[in-house]
């Protein structure tokens, strides 16, 4: 499903961001990605999801060699990886309802098929309840979970998720992380960032850790 190869990230700045990760991920797999700030953790996600492009090595995802995907076709390859951020980046002017359905908007979905869909979603999560509030009028762990079931609602078949608990307390977490491991196992491809090593550690998924933009551990390959 995901394949690095060789993979560098170098920014304007000069700072390397990724340095050589070779890496595979299989369909439906779930894997952690931890590592100090500045790690690379963040750069991996991005680069799947082409909000940045490698300097070096080859990236495969579902098939497709990202090298070779031309700007244009950026926004269809970005319909199916789902991402969730840490900071949730909600439109606060705009309904639940209406922030999940936007990629559904933006795609020209019909009418009813956004009804379907968003209400799905939002049931998923457990927030149906919640869909004519305002982003502003949900506790934190809301707001994260309308930026997943807005990453969901497309039906995306790769998910990644940039450090989605930490501004959660504790039991938060492990509710989010419990939905994570929940559409894992419906076939979902995920990757998270996170630097909560005592709660992955307890889920029994595999662990990749990136220190210097390099690839010190890979829990998968110690089995």
């Amino acid at each position: 499903m995901i394949r690095f190869d060789n993979v560098a990230k170098r920014y304007p700045t000069g700072r390397e961001g990724l340095a050589g990760v070779s890496l595979e991920v299989a369909p439906g797999e779930l894997v952690f990605v931890t590592g100090h700030s500045g790690a690379g953790k963040s750069t991996l996600l991005k680069l799947i999801g082409l909000l940045e492009r490698a300097t070096r090595g080859q990236i495969w995802v579902n098939g497709r060699n990202l090298n070779r995907l031309s700007e244009r076709n950026i926004p269809y390859h970005r319909r199916e990886v789902g991402m969730i951020f840490q900071d949730h980046r909600l439109l606060h002017d705009r309904t639940v309802f209406d922030n999940v359905a936007l990629p559904l908007v933006v795609a020209g979905m019909g009418h009813q098929e956004i009804q379907r869909r968003v209400r799905a979603a939002l049931d998923k999560v457990n927030l149906l309840g919640k869909e004519r509030s305002l982003p502003i009028a949900l506790s934190g762990g809301e707001q994260q979970r309308v930026g997943i079931a807005r990453a969901l609602v497309s039906k995306p078949p790769v998910l990644l998720a940039d450090e989605p608990t930490g501004n959660l307390d504790p039991e938060l977490s492990r509710e989010i992380m419990d939905l994570f491991l929940q559409f894992s196992q419906v076939g979902v491809t995920i990757l998270i960032a996170t630097h909560d090593i005592e709660l992955i550690s307890r889920l029994g998924r595999r662990i990749v850790q990136l220190r210097e933009g390099r690839l010190q551990h890979d829990s998968g390959l110690a089995q």
